[in-house]
């Protein structure tokens, strides 16, 4: 027959992954024999239907076409078989894989620990990827170590990190708003929070705690007492504190906080305990009214006892603007610099609606050599203190950044302190009404120049500005190959020659000087440089300054920010 010339018997006992296999399966030749008279036929090349028997061959070979459809799928499925085991190989071969698992932990925890914005999807992400990275991961003490309890953050979930972050340092963070609708259910669940917390206090890193009323942070942190070693960063921050509660829960970790070194209290009635805020490098203190304000003395000798201070912020410090709410030993007396406390590390110093008195009184106790930073926000009138700045500057005051909002000053003494602060970068006047152009034409005279590394300038709100002194500011800082200032080019050619001949003129002077031997130096003086070019100015809410103005100052300064005023109805 043809059919059994075309599948040879040798195809079904010898080929295939599986002998054994393949030899239990039935062959054509036991469901069809042909005769000799059939073979003859065969052989002659006659038609084979004619002498076959359909009644007996069809069922036989629809068992052979079964058997090798069998033989088929068991091939398919060892094929793949192999390709899931090859791929499996090619995987392991790829670098990731070979890396030992100390390393890949540490690229996670530098992945997901340094960020500056933690996703809290990371982990868990990283998990999915594979069983050996799920491995690692559940191996890796440090990735867990964030544990967080808020309305998006369960206690079953802060349970589950607290168990696999082991015996590593702790970042612990209790949040809720200022939300006041479920006042129990909160309290409830900031007590659970810090009931899970409370063993694992010994190893806690930094500790943050926000809750909407004062006894809920007086609740919580009356289970604060066991000693905190390893705690190294404070933030306590009540947002409503207009309700009273007695005697704050004391001392807190026991008074054993040798490392910590950032405070940030909101509200928090702590009784001013000088066990909590000694040795610190960063105190911020707002939220305090009526009869929590801490006194001057208070405050000073808290400043005392952090010599290494490098950060100082007061918020919302009082609401009492009287001389007389402070004791006559405490007047403004210009202090000596050796009697004042010196803070030598001091950087960055805020007053935001703390107070004007009090501030000043604050001020005038301190020296502060290093100060870069300083802000005065809401403080009435800050000439006294700017008077003290000044004093400061005749001996040393590296300022670069300056932020006055609100407040009321004399031009001239700020005028002057500018001329005392060449490292100044940073100038910003919000909302400031005695800031007239006789300010900006401070800063555009070069005899010699006032801030000359000036680059970024905020005059949000300034409507007393106007445009051709802001213009002559722009102007005085552009470099020399730029012409604004004049009315076209030739005037401008005409200002470079002469600028060359004055040039000349001064090195060919003091070449002369120094050859008649009336001089030391053995070169021209050196011409000193320009000031730099305005990088980023604010217009915010400037009236005065027109769209036409705004893309004038476009052209010459990178970025520009202008947003108009808006009215009673947006």
């Amino acid at each position: 027959m043809a059919l059994y010339r075309s599948v040879p018997p040798s195809s079904f006992n010898r080929h295939g992954d599986a002998p054994n296999r393949a030899a239990s399966l039935p062959s054509v030749h036991q469901y069809y024999r042909p005769s000799h008279a059939q073979k003859v036929s065969s052989t002659k090349g006659s038609n084979s239907a004619t002498s076959c028997h359909p009644s007996t061959s069809i069922p036989r070979l629809r068992e052979a076409i079964n058997s090798l459809d069998s033989k088929m799928a068991l091939l398919m499925n060892q094929r793949h078989e192999l390709e899931a085991h090859l791929e499996q190989a090619v995987r392991l071969q790829s670098p990731i894989h070979r890396l030992p698992n100390e390393i890949l932990a540490s690229i996670f925890v530098i992945g997901v620990m340094d960020v500056r914005n933690e996703n809290p999807v990371m982990v868990p992400t990283l998990m999915l990827v594979c069983r050996y990275w799920e491995e690692v991961v559940l191996d890796t003490p440090v990735l867990w170590s964030k544990i967080s309890v808020s309305p998006h953050d369960s206690l079953e979930k802060a349970r589950r990190k607290l168990s696999r972050s082991k015996s590593c340092p702790l970042d612990i963070s209790i949040s809720f708003g200022p939300r006041l609708e479920h006042l129990n259910t909160v309290t409830e669940q900031i007590v659970h929070a810090m009931d899970i917390f409370r063993p694992a206090l010994w190893r806690t890193r930094s500790f943050t705690l926000s809750v909407p009323t004062r006894p809920q942070a007086h609740a919580a942190l009356s289970r604060c007492q066991e000693e905190a070693p390893m705690l190294e960063s404070l933030d306590i921050q009540i947002h409503r504190s207009d309700d009273h509660h007695s005697s704050p829960p004391l001392p807190l970790f026991r008074g054993h906080t040798p490392r910590l070194r950032s405070c940030s209290l909101t509200s928090f009635n702590f009784d001013w305990d000088t066990r909590l805020v000694s040795r610190l490098r960063v105190l911020k203190l707002g939220g305090y009214f009526n009869g929590f304000v801490p006194s001057p003395n208070t405050l000073l000798g808290i400043l005392r006892l952090c010599p290494d201070l490098e950060e100082f912020a007061l918020r919302n410090m009082s609401n009492v603007e009287s001389d007389s709410c402070y004791p006559f030993s405490f007047q403004e007396i210009d202090l000596p610099t050796t009697s004042k406390i010196r803070l030598p590390r001091l950087s960055r110093i805020s007053f935001y609606c703390s107070g004007n008195v009090f501030t000043r009184q604050i001020m005038n106790q301190i020296a502060f050599p290093n100060l870069e930073s300083l802000e005065m926000c809401y403080l009435e009138n800050v000439t006294p203190i700017l008077q003290l700045l000044y004093t400061q500057a005749l001996t040393r005051l590296p300022l670069q950044h300056l932020r006055i909002e609100s407040c009321l000053f004399n031009e001239q003494n700020l005028a002057t302190l500018l001329r005392k602060l060449p490292s100044m970068t940073r100038l910003e006047l919000v909302d400031l009404e005695d800031a007239s152009s006789n300010l900006l034409s401070t800063l555009s005279s070069s005899q010699p120049w006032v801030c000359p590394k000036l680059d970024t300038v905020t005059l949000d709100g300034c409507t007393s500005l106007d445009w051709d002194s802001l213009r002559t500011f722009v102007e005085s800082r552009l470099p020399a190959n730029s012409y604004p200032r004049y009315q076209d080019a030739r005037a401008f050619r005409s200002a470079q020659v002469a600028s060359t001949v004055v040039s000349a003129s001064a090195s060919a002077a003091a070449a002369g000087y120094s050859r008649s031997g009336r001089s030391r130096s053995q070169h021209p003086q050196a011409v000193l440089p320009g000031p730099r070019r305005i990088r980023s100015i604010d217009v915010t809410r400037c009236s005065q300054i027109s769209t036409e103005m705004v893309q004038w100052l476009r052209m010459y300064i990178p970025e520009v920010k202008c947003e108009p005023a808006k009215g009673v109805w947006g």
